[in-house]
């Protein structure tokens, strides 16, 4: 919900950017603003997931039991006399 509230905050605020500028920019550069107003936001998108993927949080338990699934699978695997190559 957070994500919400900023990006809604941000449309917003470039919304009122937009209509305060269009008298001062010319007509012919004014039909510009929303493509810009996308490009930027696809640019606030890339950058959460950029940072989102940065602070990505570790699972030390998850890692312990993924490794424990692994080993259960392949002797699993093993006793069924499937060729898993290297052990």
């Amino acid at each position: 919900m957070k994500h919400i509230v900023k990006i809604m905050t941000f449309l917003v605020a470039i919304t009122a950017i937009w209509i305060s500028q269009t008298a001062m920019i010319p007509k012919s550069h004014t039909w510009l603003l929303p493509l810009y107003f996308i490009v930027s936001l696809g640019c606030y998108g890339l950058l959460m997931v950029g940072v989102g993927l940065m602070q990505f949080p570790t699972c030390p338990k998850e890692a312990v039991l993924l490794q424990q699934d692994v080993i259960e699978a392949k002797e699993f695997f093993k006793h069924k006399g499937v060729d898993l190559g290297s052990d």
